[in-house]
């Protein structure tokens, strides 16, 4: 019989392997995930381009997708571009909540942590960060953020001296 120091080194050693294995799983999958992003956003401005060319020539543009026959739910576009919006109150709460904490951060920055704790979720968990840091390059690829050191969001030069950043301000 083995005694229970071997029975439990193997257990170890199995997790610990089991562990290896998820990981480059893991690894994986977050490479294909990048690579599919990419795709989809070449794909949706080589899209975006085709209409815009289209409604130069005064052609009516095909419909790729037909509107939806049911009400949409919410507003179409929870993060408007920066150009499109009147301020930081056209954003949804959390979007604004997050926008708050990029101008307390100041140059220091907003990591996704810190966002996800500001945005009510558990920041021991990798997937709500995950979930924080893609809310945060939205906001980048909106025009509302600039990422100045990898993971790191700050506000964009003109907007850390605008007061509807701030909470409660703005309207």
């Amino acid at each position: 019989m083995p005694s229970m120091r071997a029975v439990l080194e193997t257990r170890r050693k199995t997790a610990a392997v089991r562990v290896e294995e998820l990981e480059a799983e893991l690894d994986r999958v977050r490479a294909d995930l990048v690579e599919a992003e990419e795709v989809l956003k070449l794909r949706t401005i080589g899209l975006e381009q085709y209409l815009e060319a289209l409604a130069e020539e005064g052609q009516p543009a095909e419909r790729v997708v037909g509107p939806s026959p049911r009400k949409p739910v919410g507003p179409r576009r929870a993060v408007p571009h920066r150009e499109n919006a009147a301020g930081v109150a056209d954003l949804s709460v959390d979007y604004q909540a997050v926008m708050a904490a990029a101008a307390e951060a100041g140059n220091d920055g907003l990591g996704a942590r810190r966002a996800a704790v500001v945005l009510g979720w558990d920041s021991a968990s990798a997937s709500r960060v995950e979930g924080a840091r893609a809310r945060l390059k939205r906001l980048v690829e909106r025009g509302w953020l600039v990422e100045t050191k990898p993971g790191r969001f700050t506000l964009l030069t003109e907007q850390r001296t605008d007061e509807a950043v701030r909470p409660g301000g703005g309207s």
